[in-house]
């Protein structure tokens, strides 16, 4: 392959930065995004604009006229092409959040406080409740299903579900026997 760029022209060029980045630019980023692509690189065409950044400052001070140049261009080149790869070997791996698979739990103040009690306790404390909202906490807190999937079973709208556990957990607040236990 030739270069546009001549040993006359980069003469001549020398001096007038714009022009010869210019002219650089040209010639070689090309060349540039095509071996970044080649090796790999995450986002190639980022590297390209890197490698020409870091070439700018140095072009007045580069020796062995075309060939020098892109010697140096492809040095540069291949060191941001190494320096990718090792900060991508370095991170952790990204992957998009599944809400699916996260079986991660965060347990209210009210299931933390039925777990401390035992188990005719907790019996006892659901005979103050109706029918409806004693069903939606054993879903809930005992079973440890997800709002959802408490409206399935009852043939609830998730927003009833929402509302009976609400005012179970209040008239369970207000009993006595709750009160001991839930305050601080």
């Amino acid at each position: 392959m030739t270069d546009a760029l001549t040993d006359e022209a980069l003469r001549a060029l020398q001096g007038n930065n714009a022009e010869l980045f210019s002219a650089v630019y040209q010639a070689y980023a090309g060349q540039v995004l095509g071996y970044l692509t080649a090796k790999g690189v995450p986002d190639p065409e980022a590297t390209t604009q890197d490698v020409f950044l870091a070439v700018l400052p140095r072009l007045d001070e580069i020796d062995g006229g075309v060939n020098g140049l892109r010697t140096f261009i492809f040095s540069v080149a291949h060191a941001r092409m190494v320096d990718e790869h090792r900060k991508e070997s370095r991170a952790p791996d990204q992957h998009e959040f599944e809400p699916e698979r996260d079986a991660r739990e965060s347990s209210s103040a009210e299931a933390e406080a039925m777990l401390r009690l035992a188990p005719y306790e907790v019996m006892a404390l659901l005979e103050h409740l109706g029918e409806d909202q004693r069903e939606v906490l054993t879903l809930r807190i005992v079973a440890g299903l997800t709002v959802e999937q408490v409206a399935g079973i009852m043939g609830k709208t998730a927003g009833a579900v929402k509302q009976l556990q609400r005012r179970a957990l209040i008239a369970l607040r207000e009993h006595s026997a709750v009160k001991e236990y839930v305050s601080p």
